[in-house]
């Protein structure tokens, strides 16, 4: 057992999960470079001109981040629609991470709220929790701001939004996320953070930010349940 992972959630109040990485794997059946290729006919279909960069993008989120910072409101807002409305059709084809589930109810079992903070779409996400069963153990879903992509992680907002929303100081919450943008919100919202290297090449990467880097989600569960024993 990871001996400084157990210390950190022996400090902590409650738990604030990432969506795609430690619940599920969202595009697992509706590839994210497809999304993103559907994004882009968006794009040009509001006679946008699309550099070869962004034609090539394969991610939806960079799509809509980019889309939001060449500034016009509407375009951003036909983008946004179009990612919610995939993201809504990704969950039904997601695919759950190993201990996803048992982190999620040891939590709550050993007293901890458990909130989701996600840069994907509130509906989607509490679409797939409802129908994983798992939305009674979560709340709230903190999603993404509806055409402000300005505000998705890294920004800490999101992040202090789900602590104010469990009543838990930021201080005694920690994060669990699985890419930079988790680990670094965190840390602005003076938070605790857990990196979910969920690929081997991430483990490096995340060591120098995270609290604890974890390989499986398993790990996390584990020390619940041993908290919850004792």
């Amino acid at each position: 057992m990871n001996a400084n992972l157990r210390r950190l959630l022996g400090d902590v109040d409650a738990l604030l999960l990432d969506f795609d990485g430690p619940v599920c794997s969202i595009f697992a059946g509706y590839p994210a470079p497809q999304v993103a290729a559907e994004l882009v006919d968006v794009l040009r279909q509001h006679g946008v001109d699309v550099s070869p960069e962004l034609a090539s993008e394969p991610d939806p989120l960079e799509v809509l981040r980019r889309t939001g910072a060449a500034g016009d409101q509407g375009v951003t807002r036909a983008v946004e629609e179009a990612l919610c409305a995939a993201e809504r059709r990704a969950v039904e084809t997601a695919e759950p991470t190993a201990y996803g589930r048992e982190v999620i109810v040891a939590a709550r079992q050993s007293g901890m709220p458990v909130a989701v903070v996600s840069n994907n779409s509130a509906g989607a996400v509490s679409a797939y929790l409802a129908a994983h069963r798992l939305d009674a153990y979560v709340s709230p879903v903190v999603g993404r701001a509806y055409a402000h992509p300005d505000l998705m992680k890294p920004n800490p907002v999101p992040i202090l939004q789900a602590a104010f929303a469990v009543g838990v100081p930021s201080s005694r919450c920690v994060l669990v996320g699985d890419s930079l943008s988790d680990i670094d919100g965190a840390r602005l919202a003076g938070m605790r953070v857990i990196g979910y290297a969920n690929r081997p090449s991430k483990a490096e990467t995340f060591r120098a930010g995270a609290d604890v880097v974890i390989a499986s989600m398993g790990e996390i569960a584990g020390a619940l349940i041993e908290r919850i024993d004792h």
